[in-house]
């Protein structure tokens, strides 16, 4: 039986959070076992923001290093910078010609991150055609997505379509692979928005490289509701409920669980011991992300899933070229 092929990536725009990790990063790692994965650091999304250059480098090897760190296997998935595989750049383009202005007009995404902005970057606007060649480079069956990526999917998969109907069956027809649980962790100091790393409160977020006496800190001074039951309930106790979802996926255990384990006890002794929880969690990670590092291994690894992936994307964007009427380079 042929695996079902999975595709996603993570920016290097910041430091990666835990909710990087339990929202991502931890499916990938269960993913790679029963499909055929590739997972991109994707850089060229990065720069539709303006990005300082040694920021980007360094963000950009830190990620790839995560990956590994956090139990993706090179021999399994492959790992790669998404500015390595230049068919990337060139089948955007492409997407680009067959995406509506009105359809990137109603991108929530994009009206979020250009509010109240004097000017904001064409990249910006139709980065949400780069996300759909990223996806359909690949023939990719499976895309893990959050919530508020769920749009631009369906976008891939009206493009797609838009495609194959034009000039014949070239393009897989993407489905979203949503985790049930841990698919969205918020922030520590407002529990009805999502945990990210380019919050301006460095307090909402847990880094992954974070020393154990910060996530002790960040956790202690987390937000929590009115009360002091220990309680599963996101409409009324948004803030208990992500620190329980938290506690749940770094520890194995599950919400009722949790839950049963901290009735009567109150958000004191709740929060000390999630703390511990994250702590022992994060450093295996943490400890193999400086193995790594020291080894230089990831130059290697990079390398190796750039070359396994441009072998497939190559033979897509061909196939695409070839045809909307493009002449081929032999000519």
């Amino acid at each position: 039986m042929t695996k079902q092929r999975v595709l996603s990536g993570i920016q290097p725009s910041g430091k990666l959070t835990l909710g990087n990790y339990i929202g991502a990063m931890k499916n990938f790692v269960a993913l790679q076992h029963e499909h055929d994965c590739f997972f991109m650091v994707v850089d060229l999304h990065a720069i539709t923001v303006q990005q300082e250059p040694a920021a980007l480098r360094e963000q950009s090897e830190a990620v790839a290093t995560l990956y590994v760190a956090a139990g993706l296997d090179p021999a399994q998935a492959s790992i790669f910078m998404q500015s390595h595989v230049p068919a990337h750049a060139e089948l955007g383009w492409l997407m680009t010609t067959m995406t509506y202005i009105g359809e990137l007009e109603r991108m929530t995404q994009f009206k979020d991150k250009s509010e109240g902005k004097e000017a904001v970057g064409a990249g910006l606007f139709v980065y949400p055609s780069l996300m759909a060649a990223d996806i359909l480079l690949y023939n990719t069956n499976l895309v893990p997505v959050g919530d508020d990526q769920k749009q631009h999917l369906e976008l891939t998969r009206d493009l797609a379509g838009r495609f194959n109907h034009r000039y014949g069956d070239t393009f897989v027809i993407p489905e979203p692979f949503i985790p049930k649980v841990g698919a969205r962790i918020m922030s520590l100091d407002d529990g009805t928005k999502k945990m990210s790393k380019s919050s301006p409160n460095a307090g909402s977020f847990i880094t992954l490289l974070d020393a154990p006496e910060d996530i002790r800190k960040k956790i202690s001074r987390a937000k929590t509701d009115l009360g002091r039951e220990v309680i599963f309930d996101v409409q009324n106790k948004p803030e208990v409920s992500n620190l329980m979802t938290i506690f749940a996926q770094c520890s194995g255990q599950t919400l009722e669980q949790v839950q049963s384990a901290y009735e009567g006890q109150g958000y004191g002794t709740f929060k000390k011991d999630l703390a511990e929880v994250v702590v022992q969690a994060l450093e295996p990670m943490q400890s193999k992300y400086a193995d790594i590092k020291a080894s230089g291994e990831i130059t290697r690894i990079l390398r190796d899933g750039a070359e396994r992936a441009s072998a497939v994307a190559e033979v897509t964007l061909r196939n695409v070229k070839e045809a909307m009427g493009f002449l081929p380079r032999c000519l």
